[in-house]
C-alpha cells in the first residue's frame, strides 16, 4: 500500500510542477490560457508590478515547479528529508498562489491537500 501511495504522491508532486511551469510560461507571455490570462497585478488586482515584477514572479514559479520535480524524485527514491523539501516548496507554492489567487485558487486547494499528506505520512 505504501508503494501505491509513493507512486500516487509522486505524480500529483510532477502534476502540481507542471501546471507551475504552465503558470511560468503565461507570466512569460510565451502561452496564452484562457483560463489563465496575462495581467501585471496580483492580490486581486490590488497591487500593480508590472511587466517586470511578472516576470519575477514567473522565475518563482519556475522555481516552485522544479522543486515539485524534486520533491517527486525524492519521495520515489525514499530520501530520508523528502517530508522537508516537498514540505517547504508546498509552503513556497501556497504563497505564490495566495498572492494570484484569482486565477490559482485550485493551486491553494493542492497544496494544503500536499501539505495534509505530508504530515499524514509522517504518522503512518
Amino acid at each position: 500500500m505504501r508503494s501505491l501511495l509513493t507512486y500516487v504522491g509522486s505524480i500529483t508532486l510532477l502534476g502540481h510542477g507542471m501546471v507551475h511551469l504552465l503558470g511560468t510560461a503565461v507570466y512569460f507571455e510565451l502561452a496564452d490560457v484562457a483560463e489563465f490570462p496575462y495581467k501585471t497585478t496580483l492580490l486581486g488586482s490590488a497591487v500593480n508590478v508590472g511587466d517586470v515584477g511578472m516576470r519575477v514572479f514567473g522565475v518563482l514559479w519556475a522555481v516552485a515547479a522544479f522543486g515539485f520535480v524534486a520533491g517527486a524524485g525524492a519521495l520515489l527514491t525514499d530520501w530520508g528529508r523528502w517530508p522537508l523539501l516537498v514540505g517547504a516548496v508546498a509552503v513556497f507554492s501556497l504563497a505564490l498562489t495566495v498572492l494570484d489567487y484569482t486565477v490559482a485558487y485550485a493551486g491553494i486547494v493542492v497544496n494544503l491537500g500536499i501539505l495534509v499528506a505530508v504530515v499524514y505520512s509522517q504518522f503512518i
